[in-house]
């Protein structure tokens, strides 16, 4: 924020994310207050009527969520009555974010020096970033480059070495942001950084020859159908741009032939109505045959943490109820 507010005094954040989150507590409260930025909190839990409401009445330039927040806001019914012309930018983080719903925040939301950030509790709050002067494509297809006095790497997840430019492997970081441990439980800190400080984020990445990182997925969300493995985020990406389509996640269930199938569980748009027939129709000849979703599941919510990033785990478990797996 420091390098990239030309007028930090003349800035007016507004924050829908909860305090107690990394991106609401570091990224937003303690950033704006290091540099007089004007903060509006927007409502006690989010709320993206109120959010739209702050943009508008408070004349905010600058706005903060995770994903499902942006969507949420995106999607409202009301969005074109609400007065954003005041709007610059903003920070989206806490989970990948589809190129589409970046291009949307960029271009219907007006936020033109939207950055993407990637960091997780353990290494908060910001490994990799992208900045206002990069293009669109590099915002949505990577979450930027690696912040200052880190280190990062990925690493083949078979072969234990460092794995070639633009291949998927495991994102390792060391640095001054990295965590010195999970308190009270030395055995889960020894899990996850090794003795050479190395923390191993247990996401799925990829890097570019001008160090731009792609978030690919987590490494426990990987579904392997028949030996295959698919990344859910790739498919989350690829089925944002149905034009139907508001929101969806991909996940893993239980087989007993191919170990694992691909459940895609979709939220429409208001007032549109699809058919499990018609996804997969949109599919076919624009993805491996192999990556089709075998179920497409149309969902009204999702299961989310307080914080609002979405809970796979439960997900898969409610699929695999609803289908009686």
């Amino acid at each position: 924020m420091k390098l990239h507010l030309k007028t930090p005094e003349e800035s007016r954040v507004i924050l829908p994310t909860p305090l107690y989150h990394c991106l609401g507590s570091v990224g937003g409260t303690m950033v704006s207050m290091m540099h007089g930025v004007t903060l509006i909190l927007s409502s006690p839990i989010f709320d993206g009527k109120k959010a739209l409401e702050a943009v508008s009445k408070e004349r905010g330039s600058f706005l903060y969520g995770t994903p499902t927040m942006f969507v949420d806001i995106l999607n409202q019914p009301d969005f074109s009555s609400y007065d954003i012309s005041t709007m610059r930018g903003g920070v989206i983080a806490g989970s990948p974010a589809p190129p589409e719903v970046i291009r949307a925040i960029i271009n219907k939301l007006n936020a033109k020096e939207l950055v993407v950030a990637y960091g997780t509790t353990e290494n908060s709050p910001v490994t990799f970033m992208s900045f206002p002067e990069d293009t669109e494509e590099q915002k949505s297809q990577s979450v930027g480059r690696i912040m200052p006095h880190t280190e990062a790497q990925i690493v083949n997840m078979e072969l234990g070495t460092m794995a070639e430019l633009n291949t998927p492997g495991e994102l390792w970081i060391r640095g001054y942001c990295v965590m010195l441990g999970y308190w009270g439980e030395p055995q889960k800190t020894e899990e996850v950084i090794g003795q050479d400080k190395w923390y191993r984020t247990g996401d799925i990445a990829t890097m570019d020859e001008q160090g731009f990182c792609k978030i690919v997925g987590r490494s426990k969300d990987m579904i392997i159908r028949g030996g295959e493995n698919i990344y859910p985020t790739e498919l989350e990406d690829f089925l944002h741009t149905h034009p139907q389509v508001q929101e969806v996640q991909v996940v893993g269930v239980k087989d007993d032939r191919m170990g694992e199938e691909v459940c895609a569980c979709i939220l429409l748009k208001s007032g549109e109505k699809s058919t499990p027939e018609e996804i997969k129709a949109f599919c076919k000849g624009k993805i491996a045959h192999f990556k089709i979703p075998r179920y497409i599941v149309f969902v009204t919510t999702y299961p989310l943490t307080i914080s609002g990033k979405v809970q796979k785990f439960k997900l898969r478990e409610q699929m695999e109820r609803h289908l009686n797996l």
